[in-house]
C-alpha cells in the first residue's frame, strides 16, 4: 500500500483522446517528493528547449504530495507545471482551495496532460475515472461563472475545478488557473497553457481516503503543528487579515512599490489596507482544506459604482499592482479589478504591473494616446485601467501588446521603453521592493520562474522580529539575520528558503501557513509529518537533499533554455536608482553582494551559473550532465 500516496496517475492526450492510467512510479516518490518535485522531473523529462510553450507538446502537470488531503494543517496544496509562455524557461503555479485534496481522493497523485483538443473540452475526474467533456458551450465564459455551470452539469456542488477564463482562451502569457472559485494558481501563464490546449476546466470529485502509515504518530504531529501555528505570536493579525495585513508594514519599510517602482512607499497606504478593508468591505472569512488560520476573506463593494463587485481571495499583491503600483487610493475600485481578474483569468500580478509600466510610458511621453486608442493613462485613473485590463484579457488594441507581458511589449514599443519593464527573467516583479529588503532583491533574481516572491520567502527580515529568526536559525546569526539592509548571511538564507519552499510545495503543504508566515513549521517538522504519513522516516538531511535535487533540477532545465547567471539580475532601476522616500531612502539592491556566496553554496559554476558536475553527482542529477546542462 502507498501511504501518504494513492498510488495511481494519469496521461491525458487532448489530441487523441487517449487516457491512460499508471501506477505512481517509485523513483519520483523516493527522490522528488510529490508536487513541485515531481512537476519537474516529468517537464526535464518530456520538454526542453525546443517546446513552444504554447504548442500541443508542452506538457500540464497537476500533482499533489504525501501530506496534502490529510487533516496535518494547511495540507490543500496542488502545483501545476509547465513550460511558462511568459519566460520561455520552467513554470510552474502552486494553489490552495480543495482540489489537490479533492484529487487524491478521486484516486490520483498527478495528471499529465498534453496535446491539444480539437474543439474546447472539459477534463472529468472522478473516483478513479476520467473523461473528457464539451465544453464549447462554456467557452468564452469567465472562470468563476465556468465552475458554477460545471457544477450544475454535473450535478453536484462538490465538484472542485479549475478553471480559466476568456484571458486564457485568448492565450495572455500570464493568464492564471482559478481554483475552488476563491484561488488561483496565478504566476506563469498557466492558464494560457490550458488555453492552447483547448482545456477549459478540469472538474474532480472524489470519496476515497488516503491512508496514513502511522495513525497514532501522524495524528500526534498535526495536533502538535496546529497548536504551535495558532500560539504564534503573529497567527491573531494573519488569521484577521491574512495577506493584506502587511500592506502598512511594507509601506514603512518602503518595500511597497507605487507608481511602477519609482518609489517604495504610497503616501495613502491607510486607505487601502487591511482595516479599511475588514471595517468597510468584509463579508466574511473562509478557510482552504485543512487550515486552521483562515487569511481568505470575502470583501465586497456594496454602494457606488462598483456596487456588487466581490473578491473570494484578495491579497496583498493585488492592493499592490492595482494600487499603489498605478497610484489608486479608491480602494472599491481595487476589489473591483481584483474581481475583474478573477474572473477574466488574469494573474492581478502581471496584468497590474503591465498597466502599471503602460501608465509610466504614457508619463514620459513613449507612448500617446494614438497608441492607446484613446486611452488616458494617467496615474490613477482607474476607468482606463478597467478598460485597459479587459482589453489585455481580449488582445484588444493597445491590450494586445501588454497581453504579452512587459518584457516582450518594452521590446516591441521600444524608444527606451525597456528600462521600465519591471521583470526578472520575463516575469513580472510583484510588490516586493528589493531595494527595502536586499534578501528579497536576490530572491526575485535566483526564483526558477522569473521574479519571484514565493520560491524563497525570505519573511525573517521583512518583519524583523528576532524571535522568528533565533526560532528558525539561531541567535549567533543577530542582529544581520533581520536587518533588512544588511546582505550578511542572506545568501543562505535564500538558498535555504529555496530549497524548503521546494518541499514545501512538493508536500502538498501551503506556504502561507506555518512554514513561512507564522514560521513555526521547519524542517524537522516537516520531516516528520512526511515521515508518519508515508512510513519512510525521513530527516531533515533527508529533506534538504530532496529540497536541493529539486531546484537544481529546475535550474538545468533553465540552462538548456538559454539561462546563465547574465539573466540572475534586476531591473537598472533597483540596481542604479536610490529609493527616493520612506525607510529605505536612498538604497539600491545591492544583489552582487550575495551572488557570488549564493553560486558558492548551491555548487554552481560563479561565472556561468551553471551547476557544477559534482553538485549534480551528489544529487543524483547525472542525467543533466549528460544532456549538458552542467559546467
Amino acid at each position: 500500500m502507498n501511504y501518504g500516496y494513492v498510488g495511481k496517475c494519469a496521461r491525458i492526450n487532448l489530441s487523441t483522446g487517449d487516457i491512460t492510467i499508471a501506477d505512481t512510479p517509485e523513483d519520483l516518490m523516493e527522490n522528488y517528493l510529490g508536487g513541485n518535485g515531481f512537476g519537474a522531473k516529468i517537464l526535464w523529462d518530456e520538454t526542453g528547449p525546443e517546446t513552444d510553450p504554447l504548442s500541443p507538446e508542452n506538457r500540464l502537470i497537476v500533482a499533489t504530495g504525501p501530506i496534502c488531503g490529510t487533516f496535518v494543517p494547511n495540507a490543500g496544496r496542488v502545483e501545476f507545471v509547465f513550460k511558462s509562455p511568459l519566460t520561455g524557461i520552467y513554470g510552474d503555479s502552486n494553489s490552495g482551495g480543495f482540489l489537490g485534496p479533492e484529487l487524491k481522493f478521486a484516486g490520483f497523485d498527478f495528471l499529465v496532460i498534453l496535446g491539444k483538443a480539437s474543439s474546447p473540452v472539459y477534463l472529468h475526474v472522478e473516483d478513479g475515472r476520467i473523461g473528457l467533456k464539451d465544453a464549447s458551450h462554456l467557452w468564452g465564459e469567465d472562470a468563476v461563472k465556468t465552475e458554477e455551470l460545471i457544477r450544475k452539469e454535473l450535478g453536484d456542488e462538490d465538484v472542485k475545478c479549475a478553471t480559466i477564463g476568456p484571458a486564457g482562451e485568448n492565450l495572455v502569457r500570464y493568464a492564471c488557473i482559478n481554483v475552488s472559485v476563491q484561488r488561483q494558481a496565478g504566476r506563469s501563464g498557466g492558464g494560457a497553457v490550458m488555453g492552447s490546449k483547448n482545456l477549459k476546466a478540469i472538474a474532480v470529485r472524489g470519496h476515497g481516503p488516503v491512508c496514513i502509515a502511522d495513525p497514532k504518530r501522524f495524528y500526534e504531529v498535526a495536533v502538535r503543528l496546529k497548536k504551535l501555528i495558532m500560539e504564534d505570536e503573529f497567527y491573531p493579525a494573519v488569521s484577521a487579515y491574512g495577506t493584506p495585513g502587511i500592506v502598512s508594514l511594507m509601506n514603512i519599510i518602503g518595500r511597497f512599490p507605487t507608481k511602477n517602482f519609482q518609489r517604495g512607499d504610497f503616501p495613502y497606504a491607510d486607505e487601502i489596507n487591511a482595516e479599511a478593508l475588514r471595517e468597510n468591505h468584509f463579508v466574511k472569512d473562509i478557510a482552504c482544506y485543512a487550515c486552521p488560520i483562515a487569511c481568505d476573506k470575502i470583501y465586497g463593494v456594496f454602494k457606488g459604482p462598483y456596487a456588487g463587485a466581490v473578491t473570494r481571495s484578495f491579497e496583498y499583491e493585488t492592493l499592490g499592482s492595482y494600487g499603489a503600483g498605478i497610484w489608486n487610493r479608491d480602494l472599491p475600485s481595487i476589489i473591483a479589478l481584483g474581481d475583474l481578474c478573477d474572473r477574466l483569468g488574469l494573474d492581478s500580478i502581471s496584468a497590474g504591473r503591465a498597466v502599471g509600466f503602460a501608465m509610466e510610458l504614457f508619463e514620459k511621453g513613449i507612448i500617446t494616446k494614438k497608441d492607446t486608442g484613446g486611452l488616458d493613462l494617467t496615474w490613477g485613473n482607474v476607468e482606463s485601467a478597467m478598460t485597459l485590463t479587459k482589453m489585455i484579457a481580449k488582445r484588444e488594441g493597445f491590450g494586445a501588446v501588454l497581453a504579452e507581458g512587459v518584457r516582450r511589449a518594452s521590446r516591441a514599443i521600444g524608444k527606451g521603453a525597456e528600462y521600465y519593464a519591471m521583470e526578472v527573467k520575463g516575469q513580472e516583479i510583484a510588490a516586493q521592493d528589493g531595494r527595502a529588503q536586499q534578501s528579497m532583491g536576490l530572491a526575485h533574481v535566483t526564483s526558477n520562474r522569473g521574479a519571484d516572491h514565493l520560491k524563497a520567502f525570505p519573511t525573517i527580515d521583512e518583519t524583523g522580529y528576532p524571535s522568528q529568526a533565533v526560532r528558525r536559525y539561531g541567535e549567533q546569526y543577530l542582529p544581520e539575520l533581520v536587518d533588512p539592509q544588511a546582505t550578511k548571511y542572506k545568501a543562505w538564507v535564500v538558498k535555504d528558503g529555496e530549497d524548503f519552499a521546494a518541499v514545501v510545495d512538493s508536500s502538498g503543504n501551503c506556504k502561507s501557513g506555518g512554514t513561512f508566515v507564522l514560521a513555526q513549521v521547519y524542517w524537522s517538522e516537516m520531516a516528520e509529518a512526511i515521515s508518519a504519513a508515508t512510513g519512510r522516516n525521513l530527516t531533515s538531511d533527508d529533506l534538504k537533499e530532496i529540497g536541493e535535487r529539486i531546484y537544481n533540477l529546475q535550474r538545468c532545465y533553465n540552462v538548456l533554455c538559454g539561462i546563465s547567471s547574465k539573466d540572475d539580475t534586476l531591473p537598472k532601476r533597483l540596481l542604479e536608482e536610490p529609493s527616493p522616500s520612506g525607510k529605505a531612502k536612498g538604497q539600491v539592491a545591492r544583489i552582487h553582494e550575495m551572488l557570488p556566496e549564493y553560486y558558492a553554496l548551491r555548487g554552481w559554476d560563479p561565472e556561468t551559473g551553471r551547476p557544477k558536475k559534482e553538485t549534480l553527482k551528489r544529487l543524483g542529477l547525472e542525467f543533466c550532465i549528460d544532456r549538458g546542462a552542467a559546467s
